[in-house]
């Protein structure tokens, strides 16, 4: 049985699929003969040697070709680049039909990619579709990367930021502390807030979801919300936000333009999976805040949060710095693959069968049904209905049949838009502007609740938050 981990060629991806660790313990695993292949310098983004890997015991392959030919298993941050996609090497092609291949698979955006997994005959499984059940969780990538991109976002804007952040009483006089306004608090939300509290902010955060404001308030922060009858219903299945009424977001729209006017930071992190992500500050907004802000969109990759934004630019608006990396966990990723490998190495033992010491795959077992994308050819998954298998064509941009297939995927996986209930609104600001004692500002984050941000993105596929 062999296992491959290669080395990442998708642009700003830092991380590895697996760790000197979990190399270890794949090694261990009750299969016949198991043989852990690592690509040379697959781990130099993350701090990760090749002579770390070789004393975990794993092979050291030269280039790609040499660490996937005839690999039973490929473990892999991001979906295979192809020539298509303008890879200098193609990496579909050098996979075996039936192989596993387990990564982040950018699914609502890459449908096209998908089917050419299947054209390849590769059984593929994206992390992005994980269950959110108990038994899942020491797999759930979205969250475990969502968490640190959260705390990086903070700590990118402490670096723009050109005051302290904690207030100071000194000798010189006193320096006020910063306000931080965190929108969307899902797992990446959650944890922002307890890093921008960690260095001295007084932080404020909005969500949709009723159930946020409980864990909002726990880490010390104030919650800011247009509490009416809609936003009681706001929350769908799998603690995910729901897209609210045109008339809902009017109306949170007004308070966060006066909310956000009084802010040094904002962090944006609004996302719902398979759309675009909702604009939640506008032009006229970033005029309105005071010079020296900072505005944080870890939501770009899905069209962004925040209108100014760039994709991969940090760029400034009226002396306000607007961040917009895409791809946040590998901007810390010593420790976004040391999670992101556990997260595989859990879901990989799934599949063993330890009795007759063979790889297995249950389509019977709800994670496998639910994370299983592509096999035996085919596009199996039901949330990609109308997504067939298919060959790249050579210098193109994939397949046009998968590629139309895709958007009306994107447009038949969108939701209907509630109807608006504008009775007995009540806005709740909370003490957005006012100085409180910090007590612990531990990240709490309940799984069943972490929809709302950034999921991953490209998560999408780099897995920025869920």
């Amino acid at each position: 049985m062999k296992i491959a981990i290669p080395k990442e060629r998708r642009e700003h991806e830092a991380r590895v699929a697996a760790s000197p660790d979990t190399v270890k313990k794949l090694l261990g695993l009750s299969l016949d003969s198991v043989e852990v292949v690592v690509e040379s310098g697959a781990g130099d983004g993350a701090a990760m040697t090749n002579d770390a890997f070789k004393a975990a015991g794993a092979s050291i392959a030269k280039d790609y070709a040499e660490t996937v030919k005839d690999a039973d298993v490929v473990l892999k941050v991001r979906r295979p680049i192809t020539s298509d996609e303008g890879g200098k090497t193609d990496e579909l092609a050098g996979l075996k039909k039936g192989c596993k291949l387990i990564a982040l698979m950018d699914p609502w955006q890459a449908t096209e990619g998908i089917g050419a997994l299947a054209g390849a005959g590769v059984d593929a499984f994206s992390m992005e579709f994980m269950p959110r059940i108990t038994r899942a969780q020491a797999m759930d990538v979205l969250s475990s990367q969502a968490n640190l991109a959260g705390y990086r976002a903070v700590i990118d804007a402490a670096a723009q930021f050109r005051r302290a952040f904690p207030m100071m009483m000194t000798a010189a006089g006193t320096v006020p502390p910063a306000k931080a306004l965190i929108m969307g608090a899902g797992v990446a939300g959650l944890q922002a807030i307890a890093t921008a509290r960690r260095l001295g902010a007084v932080v404020s955060a909005t969500d949709v979801r009723p159930a946020a404001k409980e864990q909002v308030e726990s880490l010390g922060a104030s919650f800011v919300a247009v509490e009416d009858e809609e936003f009681k219903e706001a929350e769908a299945a799998g603690g995910y936000a729901k897209e609210m009424s045109e008339a809902y977001r009017k109306k949170q729209a007004e308070l966060i333009a006066e909310t956000i006017t009084k802010m040094d930071l904002v962090v944006t992190t609004a996302l719902i999976p398979g759309k675009p992500a909702p604009k939640l500050v506008t032009a006229d907004m970033v005029k309105s805040m005071k010079p020296g802000s900072i505005l944080v969109d870890l939501a770009v990759t899905q069209g962004g949060n925040v209108e100014l934004s760039e994709p991969d630019k940090v760029v400034e608006h009226g002396g306000v710095t607007i961040i917009g990396h895409t791809n946040w966990p590998s901007r810390i990723a010593v420790s976004a693959s040391q999670m992101y490998a556990r997260n595989l190495l859990n879901f990989l033992q799934l599949m063993v069968d330890k009795e007759n010491k063979t790889l297995t795959v249950d389509m019977e077992d709800e994670i496998m049904k639910a994370t299983c994308l592509t096999r035996e050819g085919k596009v199996v998954h039901p949330n990609l209905e109308g997504v067939s298998a298919s060959t790249p064509s050579k210098g193109g941009s994939g397949s046009a049949k998968a590629a139309n297939a895709g958007a009306a995927v994107r447009k038949s996986s969108a939701g209907k838009t509630p109807e608006s209930k504008t009775s007995g609104a009540k806005t709740s600001a909370g003490k957005a502007t006012g100085t409180k004692s910090t007590k612990s500002s531990g990240a709490k984050t309940s799984r069943s609740k972490t929809g709302g941000d950034t999921g991953g993105s490209d998560a999408g596929g780099q897995g920025n938050g869920s």
